[in-house]
């Protein structure tokens, strides 16, 4: 009877700690931009919706300097950037996101060679995103005949829908609600072409970053969290149905069937930042200025204790 007691009462102890460390991991807060790198924790943000912001994604810079977040997801140059100048001590935990940029148009010949002397419209100048397109059109021989930018890619599919002969670099989900839209947009991924051309597997494009203070205070319950987080991002591939309805209900996406084609292209995978560092250095390599003029730092990258 004794043993009996003892073991209920470890059980007990058990059940409790296991039930704080799940509150504590409830209770931390995460910033991300809506669109794809949001998806990476959908699931998990429509069951606790309190503890996640979705921002405009021109917003997300403050977000760093204001430091009260525990985790945001954000482009891995902006982080670097930021953390290098010293306006931000958040570092690299993980790559959630691997690339989603699509070459479409609506053009009857569209093809990889109908890009040569076309004129291009991208979106995002001086961003880490055209700089990645800029290189591959470049190794692969491709030259354009004229490149113009656009703010985002809500506006380079406004202009693939609207002009049946444009040219438009756009990217996840965006595409594939114009697809949905118009059946005769073709597309060419700039990840695919990114793998000709440099053997690359994706590119380093957002990742998920935890506060210096939250880090340093709360290790065992930061490492709960990015397991949670992986888990997550994880059901992109296993559970896209469960992802695309945690998408609608958060407003990330406009509906089930855009959310459900669009998930895959987002490429949302979830590695730790330490074992991506090989991949954000070459990504940086397509142009430091993105990254603060060098390739992040050691001290970038967050490690478990």
């Amino acid at each position: 009877m004794k043993k009996l007691l003892t073991l209920m009462l470890s059980m007990a102890l058990i059940l409790s700690l296991a039930l704080t460390a799940t509150a504590e991991v409830a209770s931390m807060t995460l910033s991300a931009p809506t669109g794809a790198p949001a998806l990476a924790v959908a699931v998990m943000a429509a069951e606790n919706s309190e503890s996640f912001t979705f921002l405009d994604a021109s917003t997300i810079g403050a977000e760093f300097t204001k430091n009260e977040a525990d985790f945001i997801i954000a482009p891995i140059n902006a982080g670097a950037k930021l953390f290098k100048a010293g306006k931000s001590t958040y570092q690299l935990a993980a790559v959630v996101t691997w690339g989603n940029l699509y070459f479409a148009s609506q053009r009857e010949d569209f093809s990889e060679e109908s890009l040569k002397g076309a004129d291009i419209v991208l979106f995002g100048e001086n961003t880490i995103n055209a700089s990645v397109v800029l290189a591959v059109l470049q190794e692969k021989g491709i030259v354009p005949g004229s490149v113009s930018y656009l703010a985002g890619a809500a506006e380079t599919q406004a202009e693939l829908l609207s002009n049946p002969e444009a040219i438009v670099v756009t990217a996840d989900p965006a595409v594939t609600a114009a697809k949905i839209k118009k059946e005769n947009v073709k597309t060419l991924s700039v990840e695919d072409m990114l793998a000709e051309a440099f053997g690359m597997e994706g590119y380093a494009q957002a990742g998920l970053f935890v506060r210096a203070e939250t880090a340093a205070e709360n290790p065992e319950d930061v490492a709960a969290y990015l397991a949670a987080v992986a888990e997550a991002a994880g059901k992109a591939e296993t559970d896209v149905n469960a992802v695309a309805e945690a998408a609608v209900a958060l407003e990330i996406l406009p509906n089930a069937k855009v959310a459900a084609a669009a998930i895959p292209g987002c490429h949302i995978r979830f590695v730790p930042a330490a074992e991506a560092k090989a991949d954000i250095e070459r990504t940086a390599a397509f142009d430091l200025t993105q990254y603060g003029g060098e390739v992040p730092a050691d001290a970038f990258y967050y490690e478990s204790k």
